[in-house]
């Protein structure tokens, strides 16, 4: 029945897309699971430009707009994140080259050994790896606890933040994110 509900107001929402961008309302309304903790903004919000390093070198969020980023903040000693990152990695491949993309930075202390060694173990060596050694973009996110996930629209500004573990790859998170990419982020 829920997955009935996601479908009914994903195609709603897809409908009217092409009439005028969904409403943080709309978003809210497609929110069902674990999806239900994603707090949506009424507008949307600036983001930090503290850099971070990414796997070509060192990047800020700013570099990321044109895409609908989901950027999740995790470590490898936090065994939530180590339950939801393969939920993440398949919302990323569902949505490869479709406008929207996963980001997951590794913040504070993690070595490179432990981020490896962690991604390995999870089944998931090819993800790109992001860090914040910092926790300089962590801190400036008023990111106080993992797992974090915040969503910036394709302008590169924060529309919804989940605090804790969700179902990232449930036909919630599928809808939520489509809706977004469908109205431009």
């Amino acid at each position: 029945m829920k997955r009935l509900i996601a479908a009914v107001l994903y195609t709603a929402l897809s409908l009217t897309a092409n009439t005028g961008s969904a409403s943080a309302q709309d978003i809210a309304a497609l929110r069902d699971g674990s999806m239900k903790k994603l707090a949506v903004h009424a507008t949307p919000r600036e983001v930090p430009t503290e850099a971070f390093d990414g796997p070509d070198g060192p990047l800020t969020l700013a570099d990321l707009k044109g895409e609908v980023i989901i950027l999740n903040f995790w470590a490898t000693w936090c065994a939530p994140c180590r339950k939801e990152m393969p939920a993440l990695a398949e919302l990323g491949a569902a949505f490869e080259g479709k406008g929207a993309r996963v980001v997951t930075v590794a913040t504070g202390r993690n070595p490179d050994g432990a981020v490896t060694r962690f991604l390995t173990e999870i089944g998931l060596a090819d993800l790109p790896v992001y860090r914040d050694p910092r926790q300089k973009l962590a801190r400036n996110m008023g990111v106080l606890g993992l797992p974090v996930t915040v969503i910036l629209n394709a302008e590169g500004q924060e529309v919804a933040r989940l605090t804790g573990d969700a179902e990232w790859n449930s036909d919630s998170a599928r809808a939520i994110i489509a809706a977004l990419v469908a109205e431009g982020g």
